[in-house]
């Protein structure tokens, strides 16, 4: 079996982008989390829809550009090869 350097840099490749896209588990779990206090803070003042509403879906896109830059790295590594 002979390994070339290109073939090596390939496989690290796939496997960092594989990790890359670990980063979406985080995002996922916390806005998952945010909903569910969003859902209960309207349960308790329905009042504050909207305010609630708006300030929970401003704090869902800040955490979701984590998975969505764990995304780019990904497709970086797999399709765009800048390391070969």
């Amino acid at each position: 079996m002979n390994i070339t350097g290109t073939d090596l840099i390939l496989a690290c490749s796939a496997i960092g982008a594989g990790l890359a896209v670990i980063a979406g588990i985080g995002p996922g779990i916390g806005q998952g989390i945010a909903a569910g206090y969003g859902a209960s803070a309207v349960g308790r003042n329905p009042g504050a829809k909207s305010d609630i509403r708006s300030t929970m879906l401003l704090g869902q896109a800040v955490a979701e550009t984590t998975g969505l830059y764990g995304l780019l790295v990904a497709m970086l590594l797999m399709f765009v090869k800048p390391f070969v």
